[in-house]
């Protein structure tokens, strides 16, 4: 794309803006540079916007600027706003991918972190007057926006608080003149072929309980240490210890079929993006092996501390640098890790089924074994192998994806691969077991906020309320779960109610077995904030089985009924009307008296939204 486009080609033609996201998601490979942090947010956030990019293109296609004029002015206005921001973006990004840094700020370092923190309130602010309406924008995709808009929101104010002073004068100014293209040099153009980095954010995810609470904090991102990698300003890095697609020192050196060897990450997504040949000799590679080089490493490992050179976070010559700076030993027989993933590229279905039923078995024994079968390149070979023929085999995989995502680090290297459609796949084809660790693993994948988008726009839904109807208990258990933490995200819960999901939650409700009532009552809980799922539930005849359930649940049943139900009858007489013609005022009020301290606060809500209503 040009940089020269203006923005009038944006009332004519919303692609224009989808261009420049697509510009953004491919720049990529952030993973070695010094703004690493920043650019993923920027990046991640800004992809995020593509959704609402399609819909503006698709009403544009559609005849929409048949509108007022000045509907239609404004409307152009906003957009225009925010291509000046997209387009500061690419040009932010691609300078920072250039940064040389010699492990501390100087002068453009400090300008370019700055720059960083203006386009952040600066994009907050141009997605703050989008006419959803005029451009017939769904309630799933101004959900996203808004979840975009939240998370530049909270990273201004951080911001804010480190410079509050600068930040504000600058934000009142225009920005300083556009960055000059060539001032970047040459791009290697192995670039331009490579998808962005994954966030390389993390949050401790934990095991998110099935009470009915919303235990997900929507943003909450631990701050990565600006200064996370060091370099000497007086040592030059050996050319070998570079990697020819980043230029940057290699921290994973792995060797590809033709020799060459390349930092595991660039040249696994060169893979990942279609390409079949070597970057630097533009040989076919005969495999996408990738097979550790031991020996570099350890010499990289060994200049590094000669020169006092800290190396990049992550797993360095067997240790796995954590967060606080030190470092735990990972133990494993790295050679026979090495030969399991080699064999799962097999042309024999025999040995591949073999090898895919030892890392299963290796996968689950300990996060030291996640780490390295990921280090040794296991997770784009095992999502491949989801769509196998052979059943054994999709079992073994489907399940090691499911033990490898239990460490953090590798979610985001399973999303990469591009997991979730082939997951979502298993999900309605496979075995039994495959659909139930299918589920379980979607749940997995699902604990970072951001994969809940992904997963929920895959279908999966619609897959798991199926699982949730038909499958086995342990399979009705494992998409409930997985359903539970998916609809957290507002978004999805309009797709579960639309994928069928009262049918199996009011059976479930009335079984006599009562083995899913606990799992079937925290879904409607999240359900019950949603208005589509609010009108789904009451059209279900759910009110009488709640009410029934405050007079003989659990303690647990109990609370979260009537959590349900005050749900049900805010800004609702109708609902609120119902329940007090059932009978519900004895029950609740015992509840009152009785239940669990919540419980208490839901009955007594409730109790005074039914007194207030007999008094009208």
């Amino acid at each position: 794309m040009e940089e020269g486009e203006g923005g009038v080609g944006v009332g004519e033609n919303g692609q224009l803006l989808l261009d420049y996201v697509h510009d953004i998601v491919r720049i990529g490979g952030f993973g070695d540079v010094f703004f690493k942090k920043d650019c993923n947010d920027l990046s991640r956030r800004i992809s995020l916007l593509s959704h609402l990019f399609e819909e503006i293109r698709d009403f544009y296609k559609g005849g929409g600027v048949l509108k007022t004029s000045s509907s239609s002015s404004n409307s152009c206005s906003c957009l225009e706003e925010i291509l000046v921001q997209l387009k500061a973006s690419k040009r932010l990004l691609l300078v920072a991918l250039n940064y040389n840094s010699s492990g501390k700020l100087d002068e453009s370092g400090k300008k370019l972190m700055f720059e960083f923190q203006c386009l952040t309130s600066r994009l907050e602010k141009s997605l703050r007057n989008i006419p959803y309406d005029y451009f017939d924008i769904s309630d799933e995709v101004r959900e996203q926006v808004e979840l975009v808009r939240a998370q530049l929101k909270r990273a201004t104010e951080r911001y804010q608080r480190l410079n509050p002073k600068r930040l504000s004068r600058t934000l009142s100014q225009p920005m300083d003149r556009e960055i000059d293209l060539h001032e970047l040099g040459n791009i290697c153009n192995v670039r331009q072929h490579l998808q962005p980095v994954v966030d390389g954010m993390t949050r401790h995810s934990g095991t998110v309980a099935l009470d009915g609470s919303n235990a997900m904090d929507t943003d909450k991102l631990a701050d990565n240490n600006l200064e996370d990698t060091k370099k000497s300003d007086s040592v030059a890095i050996p050319d070998d210890f570079r990697c020819p697609i980043s230029l940057e020192l290699m921290r994973d050196p792995v060797i590809v079929s033709t020799g060459q060897t390349y930092e595991r990450s660039c040249i696994q997504r060169w893979i990942d993006c279609g390409n079949k040949t070597c970057p630097k000799t533009q040989q076919l590679l005969l495999n996408y092996s990738l097979t550790p080089n031991y020996v570099l490493r350890s010499l990289i490992s060994q200049w590094c501390e000669t020169h006092k050179i800290e190396q990049p976070t992550g797993s360095t010559n067997g240790r796995l640098r954590k967060s606080d700076g030190s470092y735990h030993e990972v133990s494993g027989d790295i050679a026979i890790i090495t030969a399991l993933v080699r064999k799962l590229s097999s042309r024999s279905v025999e040995e591949r089924r073999n090898a895919a039923t030892e890392i299963r078995s290796l996968s689950k024994r300990s996060t030291d074994n996640r780490i390295l079968l990921a280090e040794a390149g296991a997770i784009p070979i095992l999502v491949n192998l989801l769509t196998s023929e052979d059943i054994m085999t999709q079992e073994n995989v489907v399940t090691s994806i499911l033990n490898l995502s239990i460490y953090e680090n590798n979610k985001g290297l399973i999303m990469l691969a591009g997991a979730v459609p082939s997951i979502v796949q298993v999900l309605r084809m496979g075995t039994m077991e495959a659909r139930e660790n299918a589920a379980a693993t979607l749940f997995s994948l699902s604990l970072l906020d951001e994969n809940k988008i992904t997963i929920g726009a895959s279908g999966a839904i619609t897959a798991l309320v199926e699982l949730l109807k038909s499958g086995s208990l342990r399979g009705k258990k494992d998409a409930a779960t997985a359903l539970f933490n998916l609809c957290i995200y507002q978004g999805n819960k309009g797709r579960a109610v639309r994928a069928g999901i009262l049918v199996p939650l009011m059976k479930m409700l009335t079984d006599s077995s009562n083995s899913m009532v606990d799992e079937a009552l925290t879904i409607l809980s999240v359900l019950a904030s949603h208005q589509e799922g609010k009108v789904a539930i009451a059209k279900a005849s759910t009110i009488p089985v709640l009410i029934d359930l405050l007079r003989t649940g659990l303690p647990r049943n109990k609370e979260n009924a009537a959590a349900i139900l005050l749900a049900l009858c805010k800004k609702d007489a109708e609902n609120l009307a119902c329940i007090g013609r059932l009978g519900a005022v004895i029950p609740l009020t015992e509840l009152a008296k009785s239940g669990t301290e919540r419980a208490k606060r839901k009955a007594t809500s409730l109790l005074e939204h039914l007194r207030k209503l007999q008094q009208l």
